[in-house]
C-alpha cells in the first residue's frame, strides 16, 4: 500500500507477525504466539559478552565475525555482509543493486519486505522477471513454506540476462532443508541472505548475514549503517556459528511435530498446505480476521492474519511443541465456524 504525503508517496511499514510484546502489555495476558515462526526446539547456545566489547565500539569491519561465518559457510571473508537482521541486509542490498526507476521482480504471496526495499530505494515491482534488475526468492517461502530444490535455483541462475541478479533469501532454511541451500554458489549475479533469529530462538538480539560476490558485497557494506551489529549480537552469533550443526535435531523434532499438527489440523476439517518449513499456512472456511480475534480475546493465542499477505481466508501458524501445539487445536475446533 502507497501513502501520499506533502512530499510525494512513501510504503506503509510491513505488518509482520511477533507482536507479543505488545500484545501482552495491551492485555495483560500470557499469550501463547504462534504468528512468529521461531524454532521451538533451538540448540543450547552458552555465551557471554565480554565488558571490554561493550565499553568500547564494535568492529566496523567485523573481522572476527566474518571470518567465522566464512569457516561455517565456506566463503571468503568479502564475501560476506553483516546486518542487524536479514531486513536490515534486504535493504542494503536493493540500495546497492537496484537504481530508481529500476524494478524488482517479487512474485506474491512472500515476504513483504522485498517489496518495501525496492520502493525505498526508488524502484518499481514487477512480475516480469524478463525485465527485472533483480529476481527475489524466498526458499522456503513465507509465508507458505514451499521450498525450491538447489537445481531449481540454479536453473532460475541460469536465466538471468547480463545485468541481472537474483536474490535468495534462506531464512528459514536450516529449519526446512539445508541440502536446498544455494549459499555455497559463487555467482556475481547470486546474493543470498541469512538469519539466525528464527534457527536459534532469539529474535531479539537481530542478526543477519549474506553472501554475495565480493564487489556487491562491497557495494552494501559502504551503505550499511556503522557498526550495525551490537556487542551482545556479535557474541552469540560467533557462538551460535559453533552450534550450527545441532540444527540437524531441531528440524528432526520440527518435522514430528508439523506433520502432528497438520494431521489434527485435517481432523478439524482444514486443509493446510503442504510446508518444509516450522510453520504452516491454513486456508479456512471464514476470514481471516475473524477467527485471529476470536482465538485471540477468548483462548490467548496469537497466530498469523495472513490478510496482509493478500490472503484474507489464511491463518499461519507456526510448529511449536507438543502441548502448545495440542492447545492451539483444541482453541481452533472451538473458534472455527
Amino acid at each position: 500500500m502507497i501513502f501520499v504525503n506533502m512530499s510525494g508517496t512513501y510504503p506503509r511499514r510491513i505488518e509482520h507477525g511477533g507482536r507479543l510484546r505488545w500484545h501482552r502489555r495491551h492485555s495483560g495476558e500470557n499469550i501463547l504466539d504462534f504468528s512468529a515462526s521461531i524454532n521451538p526446539f533451538p540448540p543450547h547456545v552458552p555465551f557471554s559478552t565480554p565488558e571490554e566489547a561493550i565499553a568500547s565500539y564494535p568492529d566496523d569491519g567485523y573481522e572476527t565475525l566474518k571470518e567465522a561465518i566464512g569457516q561455517v559457510f565456506h566463503r571468503d571473508p568479502a564475501e560476506i555482509t553483516v546486518g542487524n537482521g536479514s531486513v536490515e541486509v534486504i535493504r542494503a542490498f536493493c540500495v546497492a543493486a537496484i537504481r530508481p526507476g529500476e524494478s524488482g521482480a517479487i512474485r506474491p504471496p512472500t515476504f513483504g519486505e522485498y517489496e518495501m526495499a525496492v520502493r525505498l530505494c526508488g524502484g518499481r515491482v514487477t512480475d516480469d522477471a524478463a525485465g527485472a534488475a533483480v529476481r527475489f526468492l524466498c526458499n522456503p517461502n513465507n509465508p507458505d513454506g514451499a521450498l525450491t530444490a538447489r537445481e531449481a535455483v540454479l536453473a532460475i541462475l541460469d536465466t538471468l540476462k547480463p545485468g541481472q541478479r537474483l536474490f535468495v533469501d534462506e531464512a528459514f532454511i536450516e529449519l526446512a532443508d539445508p541440502a536446498a541451500s544455494v549459499s555455497n554458489v559463487r555467482d556475481p549475479a547470486l546474493f543470498v541472505s541469512r538469519s539466525i533469529t528464527k534457527s536459534f530462538a532469539v529474535p531479539g538480539l537481530r542478526f543477519g548475514f549474506g553472501f554475495g560476490d565480493a564487489d556487491l558485497v562491497a557495494e552494501i557494506e559502504a551503505r550499511r549503517l556503522p557498526w550495525t551489529v551490537n556487542a551482545y549480537a556479535e557474541s552469540f552469533a560467533l557462538a551460535a556459528l559453533d552450534r550450527y550443526a545441532d540444527l540437524g535435531e531441531s528440524r528432526r523434532l520440527i518435522e514430528i511435530e508439523r506433520a502432528w499438527l497438520a494431521g489434527r489440523l485435517r481432523d478439524l476439517g482444514l486443509s493446510p498446505l503442504p510446508s518444509t518449513a516450522n510453520y504452516i499456512l491454513v486456508p479456512l472456511p471464514c476470514h481471516a480476521s475473524a477467527l485471529t480475534e476470536r482465538l485471540l480475546l477468548s483462548h490467548d493465542i496469537l497466530v498469523r492474519d495472513c490478510t496482509s499477505f493478500g490472503l484474507p481466508g489464511m491463518i499461519r501458524v507456526a510448529v511449536r511443541r507438543r502441548d502448545e501445539n495440542m492447545r492451539l487445536v483444541e482453541a481452533l475446533a472451538a473458534c472455527l465456524p
